[in-house]
């Protein structure tokens, strides 16, 4: 009886086993360490060309801030290279300060990814990631194809420069390299950039 149990029973467990090693095979190898992977944004080589195509800066703007020069701060470009000094920046521009860890951030992400897309030649979007881990950025960037470049700000020293501890927070800066806007209201989508950029900076983009 129990010879006959053995024999019923070991057809199974290889049947068993042999599922289970299938899958072990089919498993997808582990994501390499940030550090590893290459960096999904863009270097800052172009930051200081300013965009082939530009618009007078705005007049009878209401911006409490209108006419500020962005501050004298030199930061580190996410994927290495030169520091960039803020004011070598070539405007108009739209520098969204951001972290991995702030829900509205990664919300409106996409959105600054397809206004640099569509806005392409009229100004430049760059980011500011702060009080970040560079695994955190770095994966944010890849998981939603964020492709501008990207400044590093650890010591979060222009929003100290700033007087702002708002998170996200995005500055509108014309092609003289003065602050037109500086908005914390939140996540910003397609058509309130668009109109921001309008407002602020005279550039018609698309939304």
């Amino acid at each position: 009886m129990n010879r006959r149990l053995a024999l019923l029973v070991l057809p199974l467990l290889l049947v068993v086993s042999g599922c289970t090693a299938g899958k072990a095979d089919d498993d997808p190898a582990p994501r390499p360490a940030a550090a590893e992977r290459p960096s999904p944004f863009r270097d800052c080589s172009t930051l200081g060309t300013a965009p082939t195509s530009t618009a007078p800066t705005p007049t009878g703007t209401t911006a409490a801030v209108s006419g500020q020069a962005l501050p004298e701060l030199t930061l580190s470009c996410f994927t290495g290279g030169a520091p960039v000094a803020l004011r070598d920046v070539a405007g108009p521009a739209v520098i969204n300060v951001w972290a991995s860890w702030c829900g509205p951030c990664r919300k409106e992400l996409p959105a600054f990814q397809r206004l640099s897309v569509r806005a392409a030649g009229q100004l430049q979007v760059l980011g500011v990631n702060t009080r970040d881990s560079r695994a955190g950025a770095q994966s944010i960037g890849e998981d939603f194809g964020v492709r501008f470049p990207i400044l590093v700000d650890q010591g979060d020293a222009l929003q100290r420069e700033l007087e702002r501890n708002a998170f996200p927070l995005t500055l509108f800066v014309d092609a003289q390299g003065q602050i037109r806007h500086i908005d914390a209201t939140g996540a910003l989508d397609d058509a309130q950039l668009a109109k921001l950029v309008r407002q602020h900076l005279g550039l018609a983009v698309p939304a």
